[in-house]
């Protein structure tokens, strides 16, 4: 079945082509969403087949990747290649690929977006644009498979900036309204920023080693580790100028300082749409970005090391803005946020692996809380404040049962999917000694537990605090929304069992499915070190540190809002502690820094240059038209003096001249006249007699 793979994106792209051109606006909302969602649960079956064929393949058994090149897309002949030092022919191939990688992500994708794809039907049912915004969905489903399938950086980038299309697409989807098609422009501005520096990144590649494709690139670096780490530009070595552009380009899909700050508003879009792009897949893919180039990362200790910086305050940072946020999915986004900043400072301390796990619990109950969130939204007639909301749990027992199995899953409380895979993360940074980063870390998880269950209690516990209308709609949703809810708290419970670490299994088996799963994936690069393992003591420490920090976490956020006047609680501690309370509600005024440093700077630049063009365009205009006035001017004088004069004082010259000669013949002479005819008698008798004979 893995012959198939290129079926798997093409289902999707298919999908949005039949309903956004094919049958625009001429279906049933029905039949266009059985449509979207039989495209993307066809393609997620096709995932499944082709995983399991691979697995069963020489190519897993040897460690290679199964590759399907479809066809030559790019060939530019000769090209001078710096590792090779001379010239070689530069290709690219539009194919797809399939590893271990590819594996894990494709099956999460697909998986989670189909049981997205099912809830909109029921949360999208009475919404305008029904046809409209399934088309959006499959078209970012097919690009998000391009981007994690293909074999190559530039079928990679295809995907990449069409997931950016469709992110400005989906969250501007209410566009009538006035904020939702701002919030879509600002993330398709900042992403703009972040795929600059990717795109300087594949230049420098090709300038470098003459390819884009994954496996012959990789060869060609393992071949020659002195170039990759030789000067390059400014500075920096040539592998240390890629990863720090492919970094910029991950810091804006993946929403990392500085470019984080499109990500809350993206939460202007509908809730499904929050869900799949902006909490299991897109904003995933610059994770899988440096995962996938971890052999150059690794031969650039100076950006990995700058990434669990910029990882380990990203998460903190978000993570302390989301304890004073009241929209429910706010808080969610900067949770995300958050989240993946685990990823990249797991990446940056070399935790590629434990990275990537993150990534795939992470997808399970992130989808669950976001969709459960929607949930709520839709029971209370889309309002998203939790100060209007309270005491939901009589009302929606199963969204508040799987809403709280994510809520611990995100907490890392054992056994669910966020504990083994948080635990991982925090273990690698702690062996690699990097032990400041460790406790900011542990800090975060213990804020993480504090704002879930925050979120938790002025949700679900409590009075209802909403208006008495409110409270006569509220309902719990219905079966095609509560289902995939049940499902996603299911994989919350259990997918973390393939990442048991050995500390935690009896004598020290090694059972780490995932981890086995994933060695290939990551390069073996001499020179550069690996970690050891820690003792079964410390392991069993760190273990014990996290649950009781997360442990703390939950107790406070019960203790502050867990009662039933939890709310007005919050509200004093807000009081007692103003400054703080305003710092974290306004998100350290980072927008407004934004807006006042550089969104004003380049408005009152584009202003200066566009008066200055302005005037210079203008003065140029006025003395050009002043000059060719008097060009033309002098000009027409030219032309009527010597070229209209000149050609009738030249036609009156020839016909004086010809006259001249003409009039000698005319002597007014009978005799001469007479002679003429004569002449030209005999030279038409010769002409009848001579010219048959000698034709």
């Amino acid at each position: 079945m893995k012959e198939l793979l290129w079926l798997i994106p093409l289902l999707p792209f298919a999908g949005a082509f039949v309903n956004g051109v094919v049958l625009r606006n001429r279906v049933s909302k029905k039949a266009s969403g059985l449509i979207a969602v039989g495209a993307v649960g066809l393609s997620c079956i096709l995932a499944f087949a082709a995983v399991a064929s691979y697995i069963a393949s020489p190519e897993h058994e040897h460690h290679e990747a199964y590759e399907q090149e479809l066809y030559t897309w790019i060939d530019t002949g000769a090209l001078h290649v710096a590792s090779e030092g001379g010239i070689r022919g530069f290709k690219v191939s539009l194919g797809f690929m399939l590893d271990a990688l590819a594996c894990i992500m494709v099956l999460f994708v697909t998986f989670v977006g189909t049981l997205i794809h099912i809830y909109s039907l029921g949360y999208m049912a009475h919404e305008d644009g029904f046809q409209r915004f399934f088309t959006y969905m499959n078209l970012f489903m097919g690009a998000m498979l391009m981007l994690i399938l293909g074999n190559n950086y530039l079928v990679m980038f295809v995907g990449w900036e069409g997931v950016g299309l469709c992110s400005y697409l989906l969250i501007g989807f209410y566009f009538e309204e006035d904020f939702p098609p701002t919030a879509g422009r600002k993330a398709f501005i900042v992403n703009r920023i972040g795929d600059f520096g990717f795109i300087l990144a594949l230049f420098a590649l090709v300038a470098n080693f003459g390819t884009l494709e994954f496996t012959e690139l990789f060869e060609r670096i393992e071949g020659n580790i002195a170039l990759a780490q030789s000067p390059y530009a400014l500075g920096m070595t040539v592998a240390g100028f890629i990863t720090l552009c492919m970094f910029i380009g991950a810091t804006g899909k993946s929403a990392q300082i500085p470019l984080f700050v499109w990500l809350p508003d993206a939460m202007a879009g509908p809730t499904p749409v929050s869900a799949l792009i902006h909490a299991a897949t897109m904003v995933t893919a610059g994770v899988y970005m440096v995962v996938r180039s971890n052999l150059l990362f690794q031969l650039a200790p100076a950006t990995s090391g700058l990434m669990a910086f910029v990882g380990c305050a990203t998460a903190l940072m978000a993570a302390t803005i989301a304890l004073a946020q009241t929209d429910i999915k706010k808080v969610l986004a900067y949770s995300t946020i958050s989240q993946l900043g685990y990823m990249f400072l797991a990446c940056g301390v070399g935790a590629y692996t434990a990275a990537v796990f993150h990534v795939f619990t992470h997808a399970f109950f992130k989808a669950l809380l976001f969709l459960g969130s929607g949930s709520v939204i839709h029971a209370m007639g889309g309002e998203q404040d939790m100060k209007h909301m309270g005491g939901l749990k009589s009302y929606l027992p199963v969204t508040y049962r799987t809403f709280l199995v994510g809520a611990i899953a995100i907490s890392g409380i054992p056994p669910l999917a966020g504990f083994f895979s948080k635990d991982e993360i925090l273990a690698n940074v702690f062996l690699g000694h990097h032990y400041v980063l460790w406790a900011v870390g542990l800090l975060t998880a213990g804020l993480t537990a504090f704002y879930m269950f925050r979120v938790v209690h002025l949700t679900f516990h409590g009075d209802f605090r909403g208006t008495a209308e409110q409270r006569n709609r509220l309902h719990e949703s219905p079966a095609v929304m509560t289902l995939p809810l049940i499902v996603l708290a299911v994989c919350s419970v259990v997918v973390g069992l393939i990442g048991i670490p050995v500390g935690m299994t009896l004598n020290r088996a090694d059972i780490n499915v995932f981890h086995h799963f994933m060695e290939p994936v990551i390069a073996h690069v001499p020179g550069v070190a690996e970690h050891g393992h820690l003792s079964l003591a410390v392991e069993w420490l760190l273990i014990l540190v996290s649950v009781v920090v997360a442990a703390l976490g939950i107790l406070l956020a019960t203790r502050i809002y867990g009662g039933r006047r939890g709310f007005s609680i919050a509200e004093k501690w807000a009081q007692r502690l103003p400054r703080v309370h305003s710092v974290l509600k306004s998100k350290y005024k980072v927008d407004e820094v934004y807006n006042a440093t550089v969104v004003r700077g380049t408005w009152g630049s584009a202003r200066q240059l566009f008066r200055f063009d302005t005037s210079i365009i203008d003065g140029v205009f006025v003395m050009g038209i002043r000059h060719l006035t008097v060009a033309v001017a002098l000009m027409s004088g030219f032309f009527d003096k010597y070229f209209v004069d000149g050609l009738v004082n030249l036609v009156a010259w020839v016909l004086q001249r010809v006259s001249a000669s003409l009039r000698k013949v005319q002597t007014g002479l009978v005799s001469q006249y007479a002679l003429v005819m004569v002449i030209g008698v005999f030279v038409l008798i010769c002409a009848v007699v001579l010219l048959p004979r000698l034709w």
